[in-house]
């Protein structure tokens, strides 16, 4: 038998103690729950919008699991190291800027100054870790695998920025578990001041507490747009509606300025949620009204108790988007939206605005807004045939006939109708606008699409996709885009396979103000992931 010399004894018994105490290190950080972080305290109280996400492994795990993913994904990526990791999203402030193209044409920019923190619960080293392989692969393609990084020590973490050959630069801060990244190094000098105590943060702003309220357990990422931050996005609204919309520089001038009056002193503050449920994920925004507008809308653009309607018989079932408006009363609802506008603009707009509101419609073929809905039923159906638009059609129930013919300008009613498919049709003078009245309906669109809705009322081939709703306004849309790329993020796409998605929105008017809730496969964090 081998004895053992004290000294040696003395050597063994620390080093199976040192054993012994790694073990139950080992057991303690590998099986422990991280104790969930209030991030609203590495915020300023001045933010304007504010974003978060609890887990981000149980997020993606979410969006992974819709029956689209698992048709078309050749795999899935890995999520379990983002374990328990939070993240939030803050935003500090925007920032605009015009790049010139030409002596006539020039590009708007507008960029929000952000910081994304993240609360990782790992050791120091793996934060840094992350920071210097992922994040500064995923700056290196953003910038073209030009950025220069530079490292320094600060405050009593770690500091890296990034700088591209253009100069645009990329910033991140270390300390301990938290990663801060972002694009403007004063707005994560804000959450640090935040953090550290030496502002008030987010904590303390009452607005974002009530907010929370709507929060659930079952929530995956909450968002929160204040005031102030209502305010600013109303002016790149403004901007950039303006632009899509008419090509026109008086017209542009007059949507650029009025549209970022009417929002600014109509709405108050937007909430965000997102969370999973058996048909997919569930996006619900809360646009807070001031309380005299919520207070019109809610009154006069409300759904009627009960509605029976064949307009979907129509409707082709492979239409691209449509949507179902359910108005107790078509031209009172029309006429709230008109006064709501025009009282929260400037005198001058808001009677211009008055003024050419028949001719709002013309988009749809419809020269005299006030006289068509005064003469129609309380359903409202329109639909898209293609993506641009280009391709559309309105589908009403007529009241009052001659009030409805007599809205449509571009076609001569007076001449012979032609009957299509038991449809007596007129057209426009161009043959591009085509007018039919069937039953108690009324089509109106280009030729080819209300041609195509006569068909489909014929061979009883439409579409069914609209769920049951007490919403006004029902839309349902086609995502032929998106999907490929969002599963690109999260999977593996095999090239042979192709699969468009869908999602419905659903919009109310409530006592506070407006409710969109939308349900598709990946939601709005896919195509945050997407972009």
């Amino acid at each position: 038998m081998r004895t053992v010399a004290p000294k040696h004894r003395f050597y063994l018994l620390i080093s199976l103690f040192s054993v012994l105490f790694l073990s139950i290190l080992f057991f303690i950080f590998a099986y422990r729950t991280p104790q969930t972080v209030d991030l609203r305290g590495f915020a300023p109280n001045d933010a304007l919008a504010f974003f978060e996400i609890d887990d981000l492994s149980k997020t993606f795990d979410a969006l992974t699991e819709n029956k689209t993913f698992q048709e078309l994904a050749k795999s899935r990526k890995d999520f379990s190291a983002l374990k328990n990791v939070q993240i939030a999203v803050v935003v500090t402030g925007f920032e605009t800027s015009e790049k010139q193209i030409t002596d006539e044409d020039s590009i708007l920019n507008f960029q929000p100054h952000f910081v994304a923190v993240a609360e990782t619960h790992a050791w120091e080293f793996q934060a840094r870790s992350l920071v210097e392989n992922q994040i500064n692969s995923f700056v290196e393609e953003y910038y073209g695998g030009d950025a220069k990084l530079e490292t320094s020590d600060k405050n009593g973490g770690k500091n890296y920025v990034w700088t591209a050959n253009d100069g645009r630069k990329a910033f991140a801060f270390v300390e301990k578990s938290i990663i801060y990244f972002g694009n403007a190094e004063t707005a994560i000098e804000k959450c640090l001041a935040a953090k550290r105590g030496e502002t008030e943060t987010l904590l303390k702003n009452e607005n974002l507490q009530r907010a929370l309220s709507s929060k659930s357990e079952n929530n995956l990422a909450f968002g929160y747009i204040s005031p102030e931050g209502t305010a600013q996005i109303a002016n790149l609204t403004g901007v950039s509606t303006a632009i899509e919309t008419t090509e026109n520089e008086e017209e542009r001038s007059f949507i650029a300025r009025v549209l970022p009056q009417i929002l600014r002193n109509t709405t108050k503050e937007i909430v965000w949620t997102a969370q999973k449920n058996e048909r997919g994920i569930e996006d619900k925004i809360l646009v807070s009204l001031k309380d005299e507008v919520s207070s019109v809308l809610n009154e006069t653009l409300n759904a009627p108790a009960e509605i029976e309607t064949n307009t979907r018989e129509f409707l082709p079932y492979d239409i691209f988007s449509a949507t179902l408006y359910k108005l107790k009363n078509p031209q009172i609802a029309w006429r709230s939206l008109l006064l709501v506008t025009a009282k929260n603009t400037d005198a001058v707009s808001g009677k211009l605005i008055i003024e050419f509101s028949g001719n709002l419609l013309e988009p749809y073929g419809i020269s005299d807004a006030e006289t068509f809905l005064s003469a129609i039923g309380s359903d409202i159906l329109t639909a898209q045939f293609d993506a641009s638009g280009e391709k559309s059609v309105s589908i009403v129930t007529v009241k009052n006939l001659e009030s409805v013919k007599k809205s449509i300008a571009e076609i001569n009613f007076k001449t012979p109708p032609e009957n299509w498919e038991n449809a007596e049709t007129w057209q426009s003078e161009d043959k591009l606008l085509t007018a039919a009245f069937v039953e108690n309906k009324l089509i109106l669109g280009d030729t080819e699409s209300v041609l195509r809705c006569l068909q489909t009322k014929q061979n009883g081939q439409y579409f069914k996709g609209f769920p049951a709703s007490s919403a006004v306004s029902v839309t349902y849309t086609k995502d032929l885009d998106s999907v490929e790329k969002i599963i690109a993020v999260l999977g593996e796409v095999p090239e042979d396979k192709k699969v468009s998605s869908f999602y419905t929105t659903e919009t109310r008017f409530t006592e506070k103000g407006i409710e969109r809730k939308t349900i598709s496969d990946f939601g709005l964090l896919g195509t945050i992931l997407e972009n």
